[in-house]
């Protein structure tokens, strides 16, 4: 497996080796001891989620809050996103400052995002099945997120705006100036 680290410390792009044939192909998505030797450290996933979205959806930008927050290890089983994420440690050089990354089903990149981020992504082809892996369960009361389109963030969704379908719920999100973090 291929691993870089992006600008953003602790964020990591995984790309797994894959084996072809006229079969078709096989390829290790997760290896609990490989991902921490990458880490420095345990990693231990309790909960496992999938979507399912079309072309244009956007969800995010989404955060669990202190004790409830969530390392996830996310990739794109069939389709195409624009994967993003949001550095929310205050304490960090890299404070509210992101990256994006393409993950495909043709280039079977993950990424790894460490607790304390931001996550979110636009669906860039007809339909998408995205899967998370995270390491503490979802509550409700610890829910927070971003306005996608923040203007001190700045994203560049790779997508028109008359195209973007965004959640009722989402499109309230509040500013990363005024986020609870």
């Amino acid at each position: 497996m291929n691993v870089t680290e992006t600008k953003l410390n602790g964020c990591f792009i995984l790309e797994p080796r894959v084996f072809k044939d006229e079969r078709g192909y096989f390829f290790e998505s997760f290896n609990k001891n490989n991902l921490e030797k990458t880490l420095g450290s345990t990693i231990d996933f309790v909960q496992d989620n999938e979507s399912f979205s079309s072309r244009g959806v956007l969800r995010g930008l989404h955060y669990q809050l202190r004790e409830y927050s969530q390392a996830k290890l996310v990739r794109v089983i069939l389709g195409k996103v624009l994967d993003v994420v949001v550095d929310l440690r205050k304490g960090s050089n890299t404070f509210g400052q992101h990256i994006t990354v393409e993950l495909s089903s043709d280039n079977k990149k993950q990424l790894f995002v460490p607790r304390g981020f931001a996550h979110g992504f636009a669906v860039l082809s007809d339909t998408v099945i995205f899967s998370y892996k995270c390491d503490n369960f979802y509550n409700k009361e610890a829910e927070a997120g971003i306005i996608y389109n923040d203007s001190v963030l700045n994203i560049d969704w790779q997508l028109p705006k008359n195209e973007i379908i965004i959640s009722e719920k989402d499109m309230y999100l509040p500013t990363f100036e005024t986020a609870r973090i």
